[in-house]
């Protein structure tokens, strides 16, 4: 295969491509996880609970809300009822790291492109989309729900590449999940593990 260059060898018309979940986003606050066990009768932040056990077909775009919500809880669930627990899926996962924002900002200032990539459903991706500030620095914005593909299957970032019209070697790619910087990097990416206590910032060479 061959190298991938440096993510600090950087040209005109590079992306940065981050992932949301625990690089933009913080980890949920007890607080946050207290809200949803309150709305659904269980808790939910356990590994092994039946909000992980089909995260992945819901973030794919594989379940609808009303049908993930039902699988969680075991029980028919409705649409308003599915509205009321996406939004508190969305807050669960709405607190920004300062440190990544701060990333963003600075490459906001010097006119670096700016992309994103996250595993995400359909509706917690249009809650976000239409109200957090956060979206504004993006340019695109690229979620599994809708496109029904999610990392690290290949064949999202091949989408990403051609949407954006560059070659893998033009992209700075941002996650934390290892998987996923694997699958990146096989594509020619120039990929970097949001690990617990990195300094992106001179990950990045800002």
């Amino acid at each position: 295969m061959a190298r991938i260059p440096s993510v600090h060898t950087l040209h005109d018309g590079d992306w940065y491509l981050f992932d949301y979940g625990m690089v933009i986003s913080d980890a949920p606050a007890a607080a946050d996880w207290d809200r949803l066990h309150e709305a659904t009768g269980r808790p939910m932040d356990d590994a092994g609970s039946t909000y992980w056990a089909h995260r992945h077909a819901f973030d794919a775009g594989s379940l609808e809300s009303t049908g993930y919500w039902a699988a969680v809880l075991d029980r028919a669930v409705e649409a308003a009822e599915a509205e009321r627990l996406d939004r508190l899926d969305a807050r669960l996962w709405s607190r920004l790291n300062p440190r990544t924002v701060e990333v963003l900002q600075a490459l906001q200032a010097r006119g670096s492109h700016l992309a994103l990539l996250s595993n995400m459903p359909v509706r917690m991706s249009e809650i976000f989309t239409a109200e957090a500030t956060w979206s504004a620095f993006f340019e695109r914005l690229f979620f599994s729900g809708p496109l029904g593909l999610g990392k690290p299957d290949r064949r999202i970032y091949e989408h990403v590449l051609r949407e954006l019209g560059v070659d893998g070697s033009d992209v700075v790619f941002i996650d934390d999940k290892s998987e996923n910087i694997e699958a990146a990097r096989e594509l020619g990416l120039r990929a970097v593990h949001h690990v617990p206590g990195i300094d992106l910032a001179a990950e990045l060479g800002l």
